[in-house]
């Protein structure tokens, strides 16, 4: 990993695979960062771009709040820094909202889409209020997030250990952050002009994001492709990875990827 220098801020990023492969994007959700893909790397035949987000990981940390524009706009710089275009864009819970606002706004650097434990929108403000009061005055809650992202059998999950170490890590100024650009964003009316190959890929026993709702967002993106990962969490590619990669790379090798 190194950090790239913006004008603004600087954000930890790292290529690996090969420089001719085809180019993926690898974008983590709330609290995450990086680390959230180890497992799916050594599958991947792509030239593979992942990074934590400002305020996760180990990239700056503004002070919050942030908006969702200016994560898109992140992202979009880094992928121009490093002459990403054409890429696959894989967006994980709400990393999937800031991937389907770059395919919307920049259709040159994005053609296709991957989004798993994702939505047009988490919850409503009002919920969102009680949860950033909540991080405000008492920080996360990380037996409660890791139930809610690894599954009913979370306690036993092999995923534990990198699953907390990636909440704990992250400052909380930066969960604030990400999570109050969250509470505003709906693409439902932008995500519905899509046009372009995208798979949804739920996990059967995702909590945070049922597998009827990513359903929903399915049927929302025109010739979108869902697969369920059985037993798969929220965060399938920590806990079923062998299985998440088979899932994907057979549609970037249908959609032509490779």
């Amino acid at each position: 990993m190194s950090l790239v220098w913006l004008e603004d801020l600087r954000l930890n990023a790292e290529l690996s695979g090969p420089a001719t492969a085809p180019p993926l994007v690898l974008i983590h959700g709330l609290g995450l960062d990086h680390r959230l893909w180890d497992a799916l790397l050594p599958h991947l035949r792509t030239r593979t771009l992942r990074l934590d987000l400002r305020g996760h990981g180990d990239s700056d940390t503004p002070a919050p709040p942030y908006a969702m524009g200016t994560l898109i706009r992140d992202v979009e710089r880094l992928m121009t820094h490093f002459a990403f275009k054409d890429a696959v864009v894989l967006g994980a819970g709400e990393g999937g909202l800031i991937a389907q606002g770059l395919a919307a706004k920049r259709l040159d650097l994005v053609r296709a889409l991957v989004l798993t434990g994702s939505a047009t929108r988490f919850g409503n403000p009002a919920v969102w209020e009680s949860r950033l009061a909540r991080l405000r005055d008492h920080g996360p809650d990380l037996d409660a997030e890791c139930a809610q992202l690894l599954g009913p059998r979370w306690q036993a999950s092999s995923a534990l250990a990198p699953t907390r170490a990636m909440l704990d890590l992250t400052r909380p100024e930066g969960c604030q952050g990400y999570a109050s650009a969250t509470a505003t964003a709906d693409f439902f009316q932008t995500t519905a002009t899509l046009k372009l190959p995208t798979l949804i890929l739920a996990g059967a026993d995702d909590r945070k994001t049922p597998p009827d709702l990513q359903r929903e967002l399915a049927d929302l993106i025109a010739g979108s492709q869902f697969q369920l990962l059985r037993g798969g969490s929220h965060l399938s590619m920590l806990t079923h990875p062998d299985a998440f990669a088979d899932a994907l790379l057979g549609f970037l090798t249908r959609i032509g990827h490779f």
